[in-house]
Formats: structure tokens, sequence, C-alpha cells
């Protein structure tokens, strides 16, 4: 019979000779609804106006991306059981390549965190604005947009017993709203309203891959099980079915929302809306009321993925910095909740959000392909760690489960490649100089240690 429970705090009794309680820990609800909570935020609400501009077309894309964002969750799922504890990208990348392969994962992973936060908090201030500073103003924005970025920070310093009941209570407010525009909304949908399948000027391959990249940062989150694996009870067991089952999910929400968006508003109207899932809404129903409904279920969203992603943004750097690739700065704790990592984290969320409003044109767009660039390079290693167990170790396996696993693992990496590719050069360019940057941490770190790794006293 299973212990586990949905979301309140349960700190275990201290190991033998030991002075400090274990950490927090939650069960398979709370794991799934971080998974959910982290990948479901306002990206969602979003992505149908920056997909607009390719058409259709980007429908095709986000069914491609789905099986990719399968493979990996399988991929994940499958290294949880082989190494437990928190970190997920990072030990993977670690254990399989050492230690500079482990530091690039957990530094790039890490600006994916708060660097994602930016484009989430973006999507969220354009919902709050379909009822304040209705005109846009940068400053009033950018306003909005801290607010959104501290309330989650706030809220897990305050614990993680006020983190997984948020988490779970917004998952619920979030869900239903979806579903509900992805199954009575699709009723409405009109062929009219799609415009044309390629709208993006580009050829066919071009517009999926440049499209498939946007749609990638809605699934970017499903390995958040695996990074908080340490705080999941159970979690050979519980991490991958987490992550499966939040993957499976959120698939199914997002291919079928976007198409009754696409099918419910004109492509025109589409590409210039800040609120899309709104003005579906209100083309369905008439009037504002459900555009508004829609509205504060967004921003709901947006909270709670951002409360998920907050413990997230800490509980990376501070797996590497225990094992001495990441300053021990990031070590700190206010109870149990890894305060350092979030606070300096959310100040460099807010940093990018101010320099984002103020210097780029299409803002969401921008910050969305920076993150799914910095969440690639994590992706693919953590593929590529699988494949090298399997062939490694997968010799004493039956060849049929060798076979299955690999051909997984393979597509994980392939599609890690893919995404890569279609992130666009602006999106390289900035993310290879992000990427680069944390070579002068890691020699820092290094110049601490002996050529074995141990630290100097």
């Amino acid at each position: 019979m299973s212990t586990e429970t949905a979301g309140p705090e349960a700190t275990a009794p201290p190991g033998p000779g030991s002075d400090q309680p274990r950490p927090s820990r939650f069960g398979l609800p709370t794991a799934t609804a971080l998974v959910v909570g982290s990948v479901i935020g306002t990206g969602v609400f979003g992505l149908p106006t920056a997909l607009a501009a390719f058409g259709p077309i980007s429908l095709v894309a986000f069914v491609l991306v789905s099986i990719g964002a399968l493979a990996l969750a399988l991929t994940f799922g499958a290294l949880s059981k082989r190494i437990s504890g928190s970190g997920g990208p990072y030990v993977y990348a670690r254990d399989a390549f050492g230690d500079f392969a482990g530091f690039l994962n957990a530094w790039c992973y890490w600006i994916t965190a708060w660097a994602g936060n930016a484009a989430i908090v973006v999507a969220l201030v354009g919902y709050v604005e379909v009822f304040v500073n209705t005109d846009h103003e940068v400053v009033w924005s950018i306003a909005i947009a801290l607010a959104g970025l501290w309330i989650p920070a706030l809220i897990n310093l305050s614990g993680l017993r006020n983190m997984a009941v948020t988490q779970i209570l917004s998952v619920v407010l979030k869900i239903v709203p979806l579903l509900f525009m992805a199954t009575v909304g699709l009723v409405f949908v009109k062929s009219a309203n799609f415009g044309p399948f390629n709208a993006s000027g580009t050829s066919v391959w071009g517009a999926i891959s440049a499209a498939g990249a946007i749609a990638l940062f809605s699934y970017i989150g499903i390995e958040t099980a695996s990074v908080a694996a340490g705080r999941v009870r159970d979690p050979e067991r519980n991490v991958s079915r987490a992550t499966v089952f939040g993957t499976i999910g959120c698939a199914v929400v997002y291919i079928l929302g976007t198409l009754t968006v696409f099918g419910t508003v004109p492509n025109a109207a589409l590409r210039d809306t800040k609120a899309p899932f709104t003005d579906a809404a209100n083309a369905i129903f008439g009037g504002q009321w459900a555009g508004q409904t829609i509205a504060i279920a967004a921003v709901v969203s947006g909270l709670g993925c951002l409360i998920g992603w907050t413990l997230i943004i800490g509980e990376m750097p501070m797996a590497a910095a225990k094992d001495n690739l990441f300053p021990k700065a990031f070590l700190r704790t206010r109870r149990d909740i890894p305060s350092f990592g979030i606070i300096s984290s959310t100040v460099l969320a807010s940093a990018l959000v101010i320099v984002s409003y103020t210097n780029f044109e299409q803002v969401f767009t921008t910050l969305v392909l920076l993150s799914v660039f910095t969440a690639v390079v994590p992706y693919l290693f953590s593929a590529a760690a699988q494949l090298y167990w399997l062939l490694v170790r997968g010799r004493r396996a039956e060849w049929p489960h060798l076979v299955r696993d690999c051909t997984v693992s393979v597509l994980a990496l392939v599609f890690a490649f893919w995404a890569l590719a279609g992130s666009g050069y602006q999106a390289v360019y900035y993310g290879v100089i992000c990427l680069l940057l944390g070579v002068p941490l890691y020699i820092w770190l290094k110049v601490s240690r002996d050529e074995y790794g141990e630290v100097r006293l």
C-alpha cells in the first residue's frame, strides 16, 4: 500500500549519526503537479501568437515536438532510476562524462531556469493587462512583471509546504479552463480562420523546424521531477511516473488547445494579440466575460508555473555546489529551501525582464528562443548519457529491451539536435555567449581543487 501524500511538507526523522533532519519530501501527486505546473505556465497561453506567423503548419511541428518530448520524458525516467538524488540533467551528465560536462549542464540549466522565468512572466503580463494597463505602457508592464517574479520567490522562501499546496491548487485551476478550450472549443473551429497552411514564406521543413523550436519552450520543465528527485518519496518509482504522466497530459492539452485558438481567431488578428486564449474564448461565447475568465486562469497558471520554477532555480545550482562545481553560496538555505539560489536567480530574471522590455521588439519570442537553446544542451547531454550507459552496461539486458531503450534514446538525441538547429541564429549567438561565460567560473572553481577533484584546505 502506498503511503504517498499529495502536498504537505513531511520531514523525515534524522538518519543514524546525523544531527540534521532529512530534506522535506513529497509523493507522486505533488511530483506530477510539479511537472505539469512547471510545464504548463503562461507559455501555452502565449504560444499561439508566436506560432501564428508560421500558420497551421506549426501544428505539425507541435505534434513532432510532443513525440520528441515524450522520448525525453522516458529518457529522464530511465536515468532517474539509475541515478538517485536531486540535480536531474546535471547529475546525469557528470556521472557519464565527468565534472566539466556536469558543470556545463548545471550552468546551462540554471540559465534556462531564470531566463525561462523571464519569458513566463512576460506572457503573464499580457494577460494581467487584459484588466489593467490596457495601453501596455512599458513602465507599468515592467512593474507587473517584477511583481510576478518576486511573489513566487517569497512563497518558496516561506517553506516547502506552501510551495506544494499552491502548486497543486494552481494546477487544478489552470487545467480546467484549458481542458474546456481543448475539448468543447473544438466545436467552434472554423477553417477560414486558419489562413495559409505555411504562412512563413520559407520551405516546409524550415517552417516546421523554426516553429518546433518555439513549441519546445512549452515542454521545458518535463525534467523538473528529476531535478528535485531528492525531495520525492520513493524517487526510483515516482520520478519516472510523474515525468511520463505529466508529459502525456500536457501534450494533449497543448495540441488541442492550440488547434482551438487557431480555428477561432483569424490568423491576422492572432499575430498581433497579447492574449490569444482570451480572444478565442471571446470569439466562442461573445462578449468579454469568457475571455476575462481565461485571462484569470492564465495569470494563476503563470504564477503556479513560476512557483515551481523558482524552486528549481535553487535546486540545480545547490546540487552542483555540493560537488564543488558551483559557488558555495548556493548551499545557503532557509527553512530547507535554497534561499541564495532563489534570490540571486530572481534578481537576474528581473534584470533580464527590464533589458528585454527596453531593447527587444519581440520580447516573448526572443526570451523563448534563448531559453530553448540553453535547455536543449542539458537535454542533449542527458540523452547522450542514457545512450552511453545502455551501450556500456546494457549488454546484460535482453536484446528486445535494449533495442527499444536505445531507439528511445536516439530519438531523444536527434530531437535535441533538431531543436538546437531550429532555435535560430540569434538564439544560438546569445546562447553560445551565455554558455561560454561559464568557462571562467569553472576555471575559478577548478583552481581551488587539485587534479583529482579534491578541495584544497
